[in-house]
């Protein structure tokens, strides 16, 4: 049986802001399997945003369980959930987050700072990671001497550098035209292929139609769960939790 690597049961959020409550989550119940491509998607106030804040350890739930691998990590302290983030997620955002002064090999060996690495070892790790995903020649480049099809490579080679249980997405092709997303997900479908499970979150169709599975929130619950049989296989890790 195809091992869960994310277990999410009854989980809650809520804002206090002022005299009013903001039920911004109200009790998901998610299983992701090892090695899924699932897309997390929901129109502007569904939740998930909050959802992907506290699947990548982010933020904690108001009520509710976590599992990551195993662990319960609903509750943990700030300090216990950015070890977490360092060593089983890795981040991919619209806006890319790079360090402007940072070379691309600089950049993606920023996580493995914090994990103690030598020096030459982590430069070593950002080259191979760079090389997978086609920037092996812009190693000794700055953000703003990238486009922005590459900014995103150097990202997600970030992301991947780590080693982490999941690559988690926000609206990774938001800032890019269409030619250089179906680019972008290409990469994404590489690296599922490769043996890294990969939540994506976006609210454009088309990119969700990449994914193997669709999840829809809206008002703070799943409205839809589907496996996406253009794309799915038969043995796909995730086809166990989908429901019609």
């Amino acid at each position: 049986m195809t091992k869960s690597v994310i277990t999410v049961k009854e989980l809650t959020k809520t804002y206090i802001m002022g005299p009013t409550k903001v039920h911004a989550l109200r009790g998901i119940d998610l299983d992701i399997a090892t090695n899924e491509y699932l897309a997390l998607m929901g129109p502007s106030g569904s939740g998930k945003s909050t959802l992907m804040n506290l699947l990548g350890c982010l933020d904690t739930p108001t009520d509710g369980e976590y599992w990551l691998n195993g662990t319960n990590v609903s509750t943990m302290n700030d300090d216990e959930l950015a070890e977490v983030r360092n060593r089983e997620i890795g981040f991919v955002f619209q806006t890319f987050n790079l360090l402007p002064r940072l070379s691309s090999l600089e950049n993606v060996a920023l996580p493995l700072v914090y994990s103690g690495m030598p020096k030459a070892k982590r430069l070593a790790r950002a080259q191979e990671v760079l090389e997978e995903v086609g920037l092996g020649d812009r190693v000794g480049h700055k953000p703003n001497e990238l486009s922005g099809g590459q900014r995103q490579r150097v990202a997600i080679a970030r992301a991947l550098v780590n080693k982490p249980s999941i690559i988690l997405a926000d609206e990774p092709t938001g800032n890019l035209d269409t030619k250089t997303s179906i680019e972008i997900m290409s990469i994404f479908e590489r690296i599922h292929q490769m043996g890294n499970t990969v939540i994506l979150v976006t609210h454009e169709p088309d990119i969700a139609e990449h994914c193997h599975r669709i999840v829809r929130l809206r008002d703070g619950v799943v409205e839809t769960d589907e496996r996406n049989e253009h794309v799915v296989r038969a043995d796909d890790p995730g086809h166990r939790y989908n429901q019609k």
